[in-house]
């Protein structure tokens, strides 16, 4: 028996190696095997950087590595150029400094933790006389002569290497994602599926559905897959080729490239020769970010790349539903919330449905059953799909033919109605009604008060009180009473009660009615006769008045313009003084038909209100606004 103590100083690590038989050091380094009574702790040399045991042509090494905290080590096998680990003992149950690998005189081979055990190959009871790590790295364990007892190509973790045969029975499983959630590989259901490790896998690629394979032969079982150069290429039993998997147009026969699952769902090529991270294939299984199970959060819908949104439903719950594990008893009461028929999910091309059934027995299913979370029914097949775990959602674009529930927690407060459709007691949206109302009524408030506004704008301004006029007009015996602008207002419900108005319409109709039909111009009429001398014509014969006196024609014009149909033609007062007393011109009063008489009136109106009539063709001529109020109705 030979003992070799190596000790290493500096914050090296020890090595403590017994060989039990005649196997000399140079042998474990050279020849790529070790035999029983073998005994490593993490590093063996220095110069060999914690590795054990090489392969012949020195490209692949077995032996210990550190986690990112370096006191912890991981046994594995290593590809040396790229520094790539392809294959691993113990990543889940990581081992310390003074833990050992131990290749006992028995054939009995583990890694020891402490008291107990992180890894043991799975011999079958049978023991193991030599460990050799092939050109291939393939970790191959013997038990008596030749026979293959363990090998690492039949049990991979993450990675396959080259004319590594993947069949039924093995699986890729990778790292866990920062959720905690691992991808798996298998070969079943004469397909290559890959799938998110729930509870219950949900798958979410194969390759029977792959567009992109180059052979596509029907018919056939697929049993085995495996990397042939730049291709991934899938057998039958009878190593039949049935499809094959085009990933790189790389085509150097030289190339060592590698299928790696990673833990973001993706399986990417890689080639080993071009060091790690260099001249790794652009082809991806699957090729879409949305289809994987989780490029955004749980229940949060994948619209493209770095593109996550909550789904409408959940949005005033942050997208949390509240229920944290399936059939926890905190969970009794919960309800489904209609997410609409605008959602995908990653799985649902590739599970088998629950039941076929309609949508209420759907919902009923999923109601009794305290682990299903979701479900999504096609309502052209009546396919029920029942979910107890749950990734992101996909963003369906123009509708996924889907109709999809999301059971939450009912607890009233939540602020999330149910859109119509849920089993359970609904929550109330009270903040949001409550929002909403307060809104709305400022609004009315701002609409009552700009309508007022407006309509105040649109009354007539009270007419400004003059006090001399008002006056004078209060102590003239006779005058009729004069209400003032707000006595109208108040009287007239603000002006939208007409008081009344006597006989002034038919007055005036029977006026225009005889005036039309005797003399149609009778202002004229008369002016053309009190200017001919014809005032007999016009005066009664019964009065006693000299028609020759000039102050008679005088007061017939006068009147005569005292009596225009148009209130704004009449003269003022004051203008009918200076007319009598000969101080003013009587004017000549407008003469047309009814209706030029009223155009013309019209005119001279809407000119008198601007202050810029007073021409001697007008009775009104002048003190517009003090002759309104002083000649007054009459």
């Amino acid at each position: 028996m030979e003992t070799w103590s190596f000790f290493c100083f500096m914050g090296f690590t020890w090595l403590s190696v017994v060989l039990l038989s005649e196997t000399s050091l140079a042998s474990i380094q050279s020849f790529g095997k070790i035999q029983p009574g073998f005994q490593a702790s993490q590093m063996l040399f220095i110069d060999n950087n914690g590795y054990f045991l090489l392969s012949n042509n020195s490209n692949f090494a077995f032996g210990f590595i550190t986690t990112p905290d370096v006191t912890l080590f991981l046994l594995v096998i290593i590809h040396l150029q790229s520094s790539r680990t392809v294959w691993s003992a113990n990543r889940d149950s990581p081992v310390a400094n003074s833990d050992q690998f131990v290749f006992g005189a028995k054939g009995n081979v583990y890694l020891q933790k402490g008291n107990g055990v992180a890894w043991s190959p799975d011999t079958k009871g049978k023991g193991v006389s030599a460990i050799e790590l092939q050109n291939s790295g393939n970790l191959v364990m013997y038990g008596n002569g030749s026979e293959i007892v363990w090998q690492s190509f039949k049990n991979p973790t993450d990675t396959l290497l080259p004319n590594q045969d993947f069949v039924e029975g093995m699986k890729l499983v990778s790292d866990p994602s920062s959720k905690n959630l691992t991808y798996i590989l298998e070969i079943k259901s004469s397909d290559m599926i890959l799938s998110a490790g729930f509870p219950t896998p949900q798958p979410y690629w194969s390759m029977g559905k792959d567009s992109r394979k180059t052979i596509n032969k029907d018919g056939g079982v697929v049993a085995i897959a495996s990397l042939i150069a730049n291709s991934w290429n899938i057998y039958d039993q009878n190593k039949g080729l049935l499809w094959q998997f085009i990933f790189s147009t790389y085509t150097d026969t030289n190339a060592t490239w590698i299928a790696v699952l990673g833990n973001d769902g993706f399986i990417s090529f890689y080639n080993l020769e071009d060091g790690q991270s260099s001249s790794a294939s652009q082809t991806k299984i699957p090729n879409d970010l949305c289809s994987t199970p989780e490029p955004c959060n749980a229940y949060v819908t994948c619209f493209s790349e770095n593109m996550c949104q909550c789904p409408s439903i959940l949005s005033p719950r942050n997208c949390d539903t509240g229920i944290v594990s399936p059939c926890d008893h905190s969970n009794s009461r919960t309800e489904l919330l209609n997410a609409g028929n605008g959602l995908n999910y990653f799985a649902l091309g590739f599970l088998t449905p629950s039941s076929i059934t309609d949508l209420n027995s759907c919902k009923a299913s999923c109601d009794g059953n305290c682990s299903c979370l979701a479900l999504f029914f096609q309502s052209s097949t009546g396919a029920c799909f029942l979910l107890d775990s749950i990734g992101s959602f996909q963003n369906s674009g123009h509708g996924s033919g889907f109709i999809s529930y999301i059971k939450v927690l009912s607890d009233g407060g939540s602020g999330v109605s149910n859109g119509g459709g849920g089993s359970n007691r609904k929550g109330f949206p009270f903040v949001a009604i409550i929002a909403i109302s307060t809104i709305l009524i400022i609004i009315g408030l701002l609409y009552v008060g700009f309508r007022y506004y407006r309509a105040k704008r649109q009354l007539p301004e009270p007419p400004q009180e003059t006090s001399e006029e008002d006056n004078f007009l209060e102590n003239l015996s006779g005058m009729p009473i004069r209400f003032n602008y707000k006595d109208l207002q108040s009287a007239t419900n603000n002006f939208s009660v007409k008081l009344g108005q006597g006989e002034i319409i038919g007055g005036r109709k029977n006026f225009e009615l005889e005036e039309t039909s005797e003399k149609s111009h009778f202002p004229s009429y008369a002016f053309k006769k009190l200017e001919e001398g014809n005032l007999g014509d016009i005066i009664d014969s019964r009065l006693n008045i000299d028609v020759n006196d000039e102050r008679v024609s005088t007061a017939i014009k006068v009147a005569l313009c005292c009596v225009q149909e148009d209130m704004h033609l009449r003269p003022s007062m004051t203008k009918v003084v200076q007319m009598l007393e000969g101080l003013s011109a009587v004017p000549h009063p407008h003469t047309s038909s009814p209706l030029g008489f009223r155009l013309h009136s019209s005119f001279f109106r809407s000119v008198s209100e601007e202050g810029t009539s007073s021409g001697p063709s007008d009775c009104n001529s002048d003190a517009y606004l003090s002759a309104v109020r002083l000649s007054g109705p009459r």
